[in-house]
């Protein structure tokens, strides 16, 4: 429905009115000819688009890449896929990921994901990046961040080192370069670089705003002892928001800034929401993180920060857990373990904040010394806390897969405002599942298993998965760039959403 010229949805319980203007991509007219014969056909099923609300048993008319026509008649297609009982939803968007891996990228594509997004970490030099991942044809989309920390480790900074004047300045044409060459937003990680200072991290902050790229944060801290806590990283992050008005994005809630302390810090956020300020947040659904042992936030004292000790760290792709001196050991080789450190009420929690989407944090290597995140966050995200726990709806988990990482990004990329939707002119990349069957199979000891119940996988148009497997020729995935040139709207304060009483 509309009220007034915006689009109205229900999400979260409340009526919605979504501030952005309707792309004129998705304002095509609907083919008059009822005779029209289309590339692909999705027939009869429950097609939910939480965009617009929609959500009927419908058909779905794709040619060019582009849905053509949604509608409850019979439709022609040169090639049609039988929806009949499952669910056609929007591709869903991995907002936080990292580089898409010859292996990670059929991992995400078996979880339902269309679009791979590395906004935690990126890359300082976005044109080599995407120059070499368009030369791979991959099969899933893609698009990166401008990474800061590997920029400063180019200026042989250590993470516990500040920047000076001159490194700060090198720093900012890097950042604007990087910008111009496509990068979708800047990704700051306090807690990896604690040398890391807000004398660097204003300035780029300024020129992220200048070019509507929002700026992602991993908090400093991800604990509630002092000193410095979860409130002191949110307030951080905040503050930098006030004096730069630029977008922002809080990195897993669950694991930094918010264990412990959930429902304070979503506070925290919201009332800075209530400010004006564009403020975001992305969760996972696993109550454990993991990192490579030889970070900071190993450092002395972790034990009583996260409330863990030895036995609650295990080497990922096995089943050890480790002792004093196996930690000794692997963090001097820089493994990867998992940490059982996250209380299973801030999941549920953060899952049902209705500013805090989907990101997976993960994408499977070579060599699968790696996450279940990388193979099973949105499968687990509807199977497990939708369908099994009904913590979140049906269509507000797939909202926080698909328009909310899609709003986050449209104002710095115009192909994100043809993503994470289901109707007339959208991108035709649609994730086709069983919602009786569709759940997470990836451990900690075997990351690479598959997730269940993901039936289709469509990007720009064609088939990549169906109930067969994957069709490992078919390779439509599309680099997802940000605006050269500045911004040319106004740099005011843009509110993610308005909520408008029922």
């Amino acid at each position: 429905m509309r009220v007034r010229g915006l689009a109205m949805t229900f999400y979260g319980g409340c009526l919605v009115a979504q501030a952005t203007v309707v792309p004129a991509a998705l304002r095509a007219q609907v083919p008059p000819d009822s005779a029209t014969i289309y590339d692909l056909v999705v027939r009869n099923g429950r097609v939910i688009d939480p965009a617009t609300g929609f959500d009927r048993t419908a058909n779905v008319g794709i040619s060019r890449g582009i849905i053509r026509r949604v509608a409850s008649g019979p439709l022609a297609g040169r090639e049609t896929v039988d929806a009949t009982g499952l669910i056609v939803a929007p591709g869903f968007i991995d907002i936080l990921s990292y580089d898409p891996t010859a292996v990670g990228v059929w991992s995400k594509i078996a979880d339902g994901v269309t679009t791979n997004l590395a906004m935690h970490g990126g890359t300082s030099k976005p044109g080599p990046w995407y120059a070499a991942f368009e030369q791979q044809r991959l099969p899933i989309n893609f698009g990166a961040s401008f990474f800061y920390t590997e920029a400063r480790n180019q200026l042989g900074l250590g993470r516990y080192q500040g920047a000076n004047e001159r490194q700060i300045r090198q720093l900012e044409i890097t950042a604007e370069r990087a910008l111009r060459n496509g990068a979708l937003g800047v990704s700051f990680s306090p807690e990896y670089v604690p040398g890391m200072t807000a004398k660097e991290i204003v300035p780029l902050m300024h020129i992220a705003r200048r070019y509507d790229a929002p700026v992602f944060f991993h908090a400093r801290y991800s604990d509630m002892e002092e000193p410095g806590t979860n409130i002191d990283g949110l307030n951080e992050i905040i503050s930098y928001a006030r004096q730069t008005r630029a977008a922002v994005h809080v990195a897993h809630i669950n694991s930094t800034g918010d264990t412990f302390s959930m429902g304070r810090s979503l506070q925290l956020l919201e009332t800075a929401r209530g400010e004006g300020l564009d403020i975001t947040a992305c969760t996972y659904p696993y109550a454990f993180w993991a990192t490579f042992l030889n970070s900071a936030r190993f450092d002395q004292g972790w034990q009583s920060r996260f409330r863990i000790s030895f036995a609650d760290l295990q080497l990922a792709g096995s089943s050890e857990r480790l002792t004093e001196a196996s930690f000794r050991r692997y963090r001097s080789e820089g493994k990867l373990a998992v940490a059982y450190a996250i209380p299973e009420d801030d999941v549920v929690t953060a899952l049902r904040s209705p500013m805090v989407m989907i990101g997976s944090d993960a994408i499977l290597d070579p060599g699968f010394n790696n996450h279940p995140r990388a193979s099973g966050t949105f499968a687990r995200t509807i199977g497990l806390y939708a369908r099994e726990r009904g913590a979140i709806s049906l269509i507000d988990a797939i909202a926080k897969m698909t328009i909310m990482p899609a709003r986050r990004l449209e104002r710095r990329s115009s192909a994100m405002a043809r993503k994470g939707r289901l109707s007339v002119g959208a991108d035709a990349d649609i994730t086709i599942f069983d919602y009786a069957t569709v759940a997470d199979r990836a451990t900690v000891e075997h990351p690479e298993h598959h997730s269940a119940g993901i039936r289709y996988v469509i990007v720009q148009g064609q088939v990549v998965k169906d109930p067969g497997g994957f069709r490992p020729n078919v390779r439509p995935g599309r680099a997802i760039t940000g605006a050269v040139q500045p911004a040319l709207t106004s740099l005011s304060a843009r509110p993610y959403g308005t909520v408008i009483s029922r």
